[in-house]
């Protein structure tokens, strides 16, 4: 995507004044790191449309799962990239931008909703070195109860949210949201239901 090439040079030498060191590890009983991975699930419309328009980025070939070293440098990524991504592209629903219900694509253009906010992150991710099985697309129901979709990044200290509607990256159960299913990290076109974070979750800090 070449439309983001220049700005994404300059995001990266504004980067050095928003860094901000790995979180601390958590645990806890009361705070659970990692989620519940259930039954397999169906993947959502959306992505088979986008497979469909994007063979090349749907390969299913099994791969190992991995869970990224939560090192400074791999913070500073994360917060860099989804700063630039929630600050660069302007939020428009797919009817409005498409014409149409549901259409799951990277937002060339600078507009998208929830699902294009992702695969933009997970995309750059990839190109910083991140490993897919890493970054899952999730389903999720919002505060609202309305379908919304977040970037899960699997990490040795544990599996944290990027999304849109929020400034700050988050411990998944400290998101407020209800799991609903996200990508197997071993292919990533199978899905995977989630299981709810607890009612009472304790605050986590990211520093």
């Amino acid at each position: 995507m070449q439309w983001f090439s220049k700005r994404i040079l300059v995001a990266g030498a504004l980067a050095t004044l928003t860094t901000l060191a790995a979180p601390a590890a958590m645990a806890g009983p009361e705070r659970p790191i990692f989620i519940a991975v259930g039954q397999e699930a169906r993947a959502p419309i959306g992505w088979m449309q986008f497979c469909n328009d994007h063979p090349a980025e749907c390969d299913g070939a099994p791969s190992s799962a991995r869970d990224v070293m939560l090192t400074p440098k791999a913070w500073s990524d994360l917060v860099r990239i989804n700063q630039w991504v929630n600050s660069n592209i302007k939020p428009l629903t797919d009817l409005e931008h498409w014409g149409t219900v549901e259409r799951w694509d990277y937002p060339t253009d600078g507009y998208g909703d929830c699902e294009d906010y992702v695969l933009l992150k997970r995309q750059m991710l990839m190109k910083a070195g991140w490993p897919r099985s890493a970054l899952l697309i999730t389903v999720v129901r919002d505060k609202k109860g309305d379908g919304h979709a977040v970037l899960t990044v699997k990490t040795d200290k544990g599996e944290f949210i990027l999304d849109n509607q929020a400034e700050n990256i988050v411990l998944w159960s400290d998101s407020g949201y209800r799991f609903v299913k996200r990508q197997s990290q071993s292919n990533p076109n199978s899905w995977v239901a989630l299981s709810d974070p607890p009612s009472a979750a304790v605050t986590a800090t990211a520093r």
